[in-house]
Protein backbone atom coordinates (compact mmCIF):
# COMPACT_ATOMS: atom_id res chain seq x y z
CA UNK A 1 0.00 0.00 0.00
CA UNK A 2 2.62 2.23 -0.71
CA UNK A 3 0.39 4.83 -2.56
CA UNK A 4 -0.65 5.86 1.48
CA UNK A 5 2.98 6.79 1.78
CA UNK A 6 3.55 9.60 2.81
CA UNK A 7 0.51 10.44 3.61
CA UNK A 8 -0.64 8.20 6.16
CA UNK A 9 1.72 7.16 9.38
CA UNK A 10 -1.00 5.29 10.67
CA UNK A 11 -4.11 2.88 9.40
CA UNK A 12 -7.14 2.00 11.56
CA UNK A 13 -8.95 -0.98 9.83
CA UNK A 14 -12.38 -1.20 11.91
CA UNK A 15 -15.89 -3.14 12.15
CA UNK A 16 -18.85 -2.68 14.01
CA UNK A 17 -22.04 -5.27 14.61
CA UNK A 18 -25.38 -3.19 15.73
CA UNK A 19 -29.18 -3.89 16.91
CA UNK A 20 -29.96 -2.25 13.36
CA UNK A 21 -29.08 -0.20 10.75
CA UNK A 22 -30.77 3.25 12.31
CA UNK A 23 -26.90 5.09 13.45
CA UNK A 24 -29.47 6.76 15.81
CA UNK A 25 -31.73 4.80 17.45
CA UNK A 26 -30.06 1.24 17.15
CA UNK A 27 -26.83 0.61 19.18
CA UNK A 28 -23.35 -0.76 19.01
CA UNK A 29 -22.83 -4.52 20.50
CA UNK A 30 -19.64 -5.40 18.99
CA UNK A 31 -16.40 -3.33 18.33
CA UNK A 32 -13.18 -4.63 16.59
CA UNK A 33 -10.08 -2.55 15.15
CA UNK A 34 -7.06 -3.77 13.78
CA UNK A 35 -4.38 -0.58 14.31
CA UNK A 36 -1.41 -0.82 11.83
CA UNK A 37 1.50 1.39 11.59
CA UNK A 38 4.29 2.51 9.14
CA UNK A 39 7.70 0.61 9.50
CA UNK A 40 10.09 1.64 6.35
CA UNK A 41 8.15 0.44 3.33
CA UNK A 42 5.24 -1.14 4.56
CA UNK A 43 1.81 -0.85 7.21
CA UNK A 44 2.87 -3.62 9.87
CA UNK A 45 0.08 -4.67 12.37
CA UNK A 46 0.70 -2.79 15.91
CA UNK A 47 -2.59 -3.49 17.98
CA UNK A 48 -5.56 -5.01 18.27
CA UNK A 49 -9.50 -4.03 19.84
CA UNK A 50 -12.14 -6.14 20.21
CA UNK A 51 -14.72 -5.70 22.72
CA UNK A 52 -18.77 -6.79 23.54
CA UNK A 53 -20.77 -4.08 24.50
CA UNK A 54 -23.75 -4.28 26.81
CA UNK A 55 -27.12 -2.28 25.81
CA UNK A 56 -28.75 0.08 27.74
CA UNK A 57 -31.31 -1.06 30.50
CA UNK A 58 -34.86 -2.48 28.64
CA UNK A 59 -33.00 -3.12 25.37
CA UNK A 60 -31.78 -6.74 24.11
CA UNK A 61 -30.85 -8.12 21.11
CA UNK A 62 -33.08 -8.90 18.33
CA UNK A 63 -33.41 -12.41 16.97
CA UNK A 64 -32.50 -11.83 13.50
CA UNK A 65 -29.23 -9.87 14.76
CA UNK A 66 -28.56 -12.84 16.97
CA UNK A 67 -28.70 -15.36 14.34
CA UNK A 68 -26.57 -12.89 11.59
CA UNK A 69 -23.42 -12.54 14.42
CA UNK A 70 -23.86 -14.71 16.62
CA UNK A 71 -24.34 -12.35 19.43
CA UNK A 72 -26.43 -13.29 22.01
CA UNK A 73 -27.95 -11.42 24.80
CA UNK A 74 -26.25 -13.96 27.60
CA UNK A 75 -22.92 -12.95 25.72
CA UNK A 76 -23.28 -9.10 26.42
CA UNK A 77 -24.40 -9.47 29.76
CA UNK A 78 -21.46 -11.80 30.48
CA UNK A 79 -19.16 -10.47 29.14
CA UNK A 80 -20.03 -7.22 27.63
CA UNK A 81 -18.33 -3.92 28.94
CA UNK A 82 -20.54 -0.51 29.29
CA UNK A 83 -20.48 1.81 26.82
CA UNK A 84 -19.08 4.39 28.32
CA UNK A 85 -15.63 2.35 28.97
CA UNK A 86 -16.73 1.33 24.73
CA UNK A 87 -16.28 4.51 23.72
CA UNK A 88 -13.39 6.37 26.02
CA UNK A 89 -11.19 2.44 24.94
CA UNK A 90 -11.80 3.31 21.09
CA UNK A 91 -11.72 7.42 21.61
CA UNK A 92 -7.36 6.31 23.26
CA UNK A 93 -7.06 3.71 20.45
CA UNK A 94 -7.68 6.52 17.75
CA UNK A 95 -5.04 9.26 18.69
CA UNK A 96 -2.40 9.82 16.68
CA UNK A 97 -1.28 12.01 13.55
CA UNK A 98 -1.15 11.23 9.82
CA UNK A 99 -3.99 8.63 10.35
CA UNK A 100 -6.19 6.91 8.41
CA UNK A 101 -9.71 4.91 9.10
CA UNK A 102 -11.11 2.53 6.82
CA UNK A 103 -13.85 0.28 7.14
CA UNK A 104 -15.54 -1.82 4.46
CA UNK A 105 -18.94 0.03 4.02
CA UNK A 106 -17.33 3.31 6.03
CA UNK A 107 -20.42 5.18 5.69
CA UNK A 108 -22.70 2.52 7.58
CA UNK A 109 -19.67 2.20 10.82
CA UNK A 110 -18.56 5.40 11.01
CA UNK A 111 -22.65 7.27 11.03
CA UNK A 112 -22.76 4.20 14.21
CA UNK A 113 -19.09 5.50 16.01
CA UNK A 114 -20.15 9.29 15.65
CA UNK A 115 -23.82 8.85 17.45
CA UNK A 116 -21.85 6.02 19.59
CA UNK A 117 -18.87 8.83 20.47
CA UNK A 118 -21.00 11.81 20.82
CA UNK A 119 -23.48 10.57 23.89
CA UNK A 120 -19.93 10.51 25.78
CA UNK A 121 -18.73 14.09 24.33
CA UNK A 122 -15.95 11.89 22.63
CA UNK A 123 -16.45 12.24 18.73
CA UNK A 124 -13.63 14.30 18.85
CA UNK A 125 -11.53 11.79 17.67
CA UNK A 126 -13.20 11.59 14.04
CA UNK A 127 -12.43 15.23 13.71
CA UNK A 128 -9.20 15.99 10.92
CA UNK A 129 -9.06 11.80 10.04
CA UNK A 130 -9.19 10.56 6.92
CA UNK A 131 -11.68 7.89 5.81
CA UNK A 132 -10.95 4.82 3.11
CA UNK A 133 -14.32 2.64 2.23
CA UNK A 134 -13.59 -0.72 1.04
CA UNK A 135 -16.63 -1.41 -0.50
CA UNK A 136 -15.70 1.81 -2.89
CA UNK A 137 -12.98 0.56 -4.08
CA UNK A 138 -14.30 -2.85 -4.36
CA UNK A 139 -17.10 -1.50 -6.67
CA UNK A 140 -14.91 -0.65 -8.74
CA UNK A 141 -12.96 -3.24 -9.27
CA UNK A 142 -15.70 -6.26 -9.44
CA UNK A 143 -19.22 -6.54 -10.37
CA UNK A 144 -22.09 -7.03 -8.24
CA UNK A 145 -22.80 -8.74 -5.71
CA UNK A 146 -20.58 -6.35 -3.04
CA UNK A 147 -20.41 -8.02 0.58
CA UNK A 148 -17.65 -8.78 2.19
CA UNK A 149 -17.76 -11.96 1.80
CA UNK A 150 -17.96 -11.46 -2.23
CA UNK A 151 -14.85 -9.57 -2.07
CA UNK A 152 -12.90 -12.26 0.06
CA UNK A 153 -14.07 -14.85 -2.57
CA UNK A 154 -13.33 -12.60 -5.61
CA UNK A 155 -9.46 -12.25 -4.43
CA UNK A 156 -8.92 -15.78 -3.00
CA UNK A 157 -8.73 -14.78 0.43
CA UNK A 158 -10.09 -17.39 2.28
CA UNK A 159 -7.05 -19.20 3.62
CA UNK A 160 -6.77 -15.65 5.13
CA UNK A 161 -9.74 -13.58 5.99
CA UNK A 162 -13.44 -14.46 6.63
CA UNK A 163 -16.40 -12.52 7.01
CA UNK A 164 -17.91 -14.14 10.31
CA UNK A 165 -20.21 -11.19 11.17
CA UNK A 166 -17.83 -10.92 14.03
CA UNK A 167 -16.05 -7.11 14.65
CA UNK A 168 -12.51 -8.58 14.99
CA UNK A 169 -12.75 -11.20 11.94
CA UNK A 170 -14.66 -8.50 9.50
CA UNK A 171 -11.70 -5.95 10.29
CA UNK A 172 -8.85 -8.61 9.89
CA UNK A 173 -10.44 -9.71 6.92
CA UNK A 174 -10.80 -5.80 5.72
CA UNK A 175 -6.88 -5.58 6.03
CA UNK A 176 -6.57 -8.16 3.63
CA UNK A 177 -8.48 -7.02 1.29
CA UNK A 178 -7.01 -3.72 1.46
CA UNK A 179 -3.33 -5.46 1.06
CA UNK A 180 -5.21 -7.48 -2.31
CA UNK A 181 -6.30 -4.26 -4.14
CA UNK A 182 -3.37 -2.44 -3.45
CA UNK A 183 -1.29 -5.50 -4.93
CA UNK A 184 -3.58 -5.60 -7.85
CA UNK A 185 -3.94 -1.93 -8.77
CA UNK A 186 -1.48 0.92 -6.32
CA UNK A 187 -4.33 3.65 -6.81
CA UNK A 188 -5.98 3.27 -2.98
CA UNK A 189 -4.69 7.21 -2.36
CA UNK A 190 -7.44 8.20 -5.12
CA UNK A 191 -9.88 7.36 -2.80
CA UNK A 192 -9.47 8.83 0.10
CA UNK A 193 -12.36 10.71 1.29
CA UNK A 194 -14.80 9.98 -1.85
CA UNK A 195 -17.79 7.29 -1.22
CA UNK A 196 -19.30 5.71 -3.34
CA UNK A 197 -23.30 5.23 -2.90
CA UNK A 198 -26.49 3.56 -4.84
CA UNK A 199 -27.87 5.90 -6.77
CA UNK A 200 -31.38 4.02 -6.43
CA UNK A 201 -31.45 4.91 -2.31
CA UNK A 202 -29.15 7.73 -2.09
CA UNK A 203 -26.70 8.31 0.56
CA UNK A 204 -27.29 6.35 4.17
CA UNK A 205 -27.56 8.28 6.88
CA UNK A 206 -26.21 11.10 8.12
CA UNK A 207 -23.29 12.53 5.55
CA UNK A 208 -20.07 13.13 6.57
CA UNK A 209 -19.18 17.17 5.33
CA UNK A 210 -15.09 15.96 4.95
CA UNK A 211 -16.56 13.78 2.52
CA UNK A 212 -17.04 13.77 -1.59
CA UNK A 213 -20.26 11.21 -1.73
CA UNK A 214 -20.72 10.13 -5.77
CA UNK A 215 -23.79 7.87 -7.32
CA UNK A 216 -21.80 5.00 -8.49
CA UNK A 217 -23.04 2.02 -10.61
CA UNK A 218 -22.92 -1.67 -9.88
CA UNK A 219 -21.85 -2.71 -13.30
CA UNK A 220 -17.97 -2.17 -14.53
CA UNK A 221 -17.04 1.59 -14.90
CA UNK A 222 -13.95 4.02 -14.83
CA UNK A 223 -12.64 4.56 -11.17
CA UNK A 224 -14.97 6.46 -8.98
CA UNK A 225 -12.09 9.00 -8.59
CA UNK A 226 -11.96 9.69 -12.98
CA UNK A 227 -15.38 10.69 -12.72
CA UNK A 228 -15.68 12.82 -9.64
CA UNK A 229 -12.57 14.98 -11.17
Amino acid sequence: MTDLFPAFDTLIVLDTETTGVNAQHDEIIELGAVRLRRDGAEFVADADLSCLIRLPTGRTVPPMIEKITGISQAMLDADGVGRREAAETLHDFMQGEKTLCVAYNAQFDLSFLYYFLARFGLADCLRGLKFLDALTVFRDRRPYPHKLENAIEAYDLGGQAVNSHRAIDDARATVCLLEAMAAEENDLDRYVNLFGYNPRYGISGKPIGSITYCAQSYDPHPPLYMLSE
